[in-house]
């Protein structure tokens, strides 16, 4: 029975700073003075060196509706026409047991790509014009909330 061994140098031992010449002595890495060499230097976050930080210089008015933002995402014809037998019913519920979508959030829009040739009933979800029309010309039915 063959051990594995990890090859040699694939594991550093990490730098200890500050303990003695051998391990970058003197100074560390930090340069020879200044703020950010002092223990306890350095400046918060979002400091710019005296200049008005980003965050003072935009404008922040008005009311954003991102938030609220509906996201959709797109299920095709030929998905639908793959994962479901005739006379089943699509929704939302069994597009997530499918692995179709998924989040919690998203919701499904169904888009015309492909061809789609099983009578489906599609419930509660948000089709476009030509999906509508593709679904209830093969047979299915639409209902929408």
């Amino acid at each position: 029975m063959a051990q594995i061994v990890k090859p040699v140098g694939s594991t550093k031992s990490k730098t200890r700073v500050g303990r003695g010449s051998s391990s970058k002595g003197r100074t560390c890495g930090r340069g020879n003075n200044g703020q950010n060499s002092r223990s306890g230097g350095g400046v918060r976050p979002g400091f710019e060196g005296g200049q008005m930080p980003l965050y003072r210089r935009v404008a922040r008015r008005g009311f954003s509706n991102y938030p609220f933002k509906v996201e959709y995402q797109p299920v095709s014809l030929s998905i639908i026409d793959d994962f479901y037998e005739d006379g089943e019913v699509v929704s939302d519920e069994s597009l997530r047991e499918r692995g179709i979508i998924k989040g919690k959030k998203t919701k499904a829009k169904i888009l015309a790509n492909g061809e789609i040739k099983k009578k489906v009933q599609v419930e509660g979800l948000a089709l476009s014009a030509s999906a509508k029309a593709a679904i209830e010309n093969a047979g299915g039915s639409v209902k929408e909330d």
